[in-house]
């Protein structure tokens, strides 16, 4: 629904006219995966990923628009300084390895600089990449049986309709119960079904030494995204800033430098608030960004630890819905600003 009424605003051409108001100084876009779009019947992580068709049309569009498209320390400076020069910056979490193949190559053929945030378990290949072995698991069974509440929670899985039922009911309850649950859950179901989620973080991510030849490109810029990909504001503050630090220290020694910039696991409200952003200063990090949509304004030099950031992936992905946050974004989502730095 989002999407549509932005998409509208766009086509009604009302966003040219808010746009002296609600443009800001800039944006940072968020990826995940990036890959050709593959047909399935059954793809519920698909809002995760991108096709480089569309990335690539995209860096035409920044590019028409007259937009500098720049790392986060240049934004950093920008806020700070009231450059005045709009810009964007591209940011990828997670580190999939399907972004070498696919997105790397359009960024090195224009030199221009781009975020990879890494969750350290992931790069040493014992990370568990879990809303993957969620949607593996309802791929294969007929029948879920979980226990919930001290009940048999039973979810009937043959067609497709009651697949991306028990998807999105599993997913929105493991989103909600503490970290450790969660992962008990998800380490459980996976023995069931013989999912092996260190072989599928092995393939998918890249691991310490891949990502020693991107930090050697000095259009990359290196972030940290946590140890474990923990939703940090369920974490008590100890643990949170160990996934914090320690992911930094992590990648300090196998890449020779400490990272400065941070990405809130999922980052939405539920997995990063005041405390968070707190803390991530509290670890030594210049910025940290969540999923929170939005723009950035001058006023965000006040939130480093809180920045807003626009998804590029999934139903996302439209030239119109993109031209909006590049030429002057609805209001309503552009003062967000407000909304983060008071969470």
């Amino acid at each position: 629904m989002t999407r549509a009424a932005l998409t509208g605003l766009y086509r009604s051409g009302a966003h040219r006219l808010l746009a002296p108001y609600t443009q800001g100084a800039g944006v940072i876009f968020t990826l995940n995966r990036v890959r050709p779009l593959l047909e399935k019947s059954f793809a519920p992580n698909r809002g995760l990923e991108i096709a480089p068709e569309f990335l690539e049309a995209m860096l035409d569009q920044v590019e028409e628009a007259g937009l500098d498209v720049v790392g986060l320390d240049e934004a950093v400076r920008r806020l700070r300084e009231d450059d005045g020069r709009r810009f964007v910056c591209f940011t990828f979490d997670q580190g999939y390895r399907d972004f070498a193949c696919h997105a790397y190559p359009l960024f090195q053929r224009r030199s221009l600089p781009f975020t990879v945030y890494v969750a350290t378990d992931y790069a040493s290949g014992w990370g568990e990449l879990w809303w993957l072995a969620l949607e593996e698991v309802v791929a294969r069974a007929r029948e879920i049986e979980l226990c919930r509440q001290g009940g048999l929670w039973r979810l009937p899985n043959v067609t497709a309709q009651e697949k991306r039922r028990s998807f999105e009911q599993i997913y929105e309850w493991l989103r909600s119960v503490d970290e450790a649950r969660q992962r008990q859950v998800i380490r459980a179901l996976a023995d069931t079904y013989d999912i092996d989620m260190s072989a599928s973080c092995h393939d998918l991510m890249m691991g310490w030494d891949d990502l020693r030849a991107f930090a050697s490109d000095p259009l990359v810029t290196i972030g940290a995204h946590s140890k474990a990909h923990y939703a940090i504001s369920k974490l008590a503050p100890e643990k949170a800033l160990s996934e914090m630090e320690g992911s930094a220290d992590i990648i300090e020694r196998e890449l020779g430098t400490r990272p400065i910039h941070f990405s809130f696991p999922y980052g939405d409200e539920t997995a990063a608030r005041g405390r968070d952003f707190a803390l991530a200063k509290e670890a030594g990090f210049k910025t940290a960004v969540t999923a929170r949509r939005g723009v950035l304004f001058q006023a965000h030099r006040r939130y480093l630890t809180a920045l807003p950031r626009v998804s590029l992936a999934g139903d996302y992905q439209s030239l119109a819905y993109t031209a909006l946050y590049l030429s002057g974004a609805p209001f309503a989502l552009s003062n967000r600003f407000r909304e983060v730095s008071a969470a």
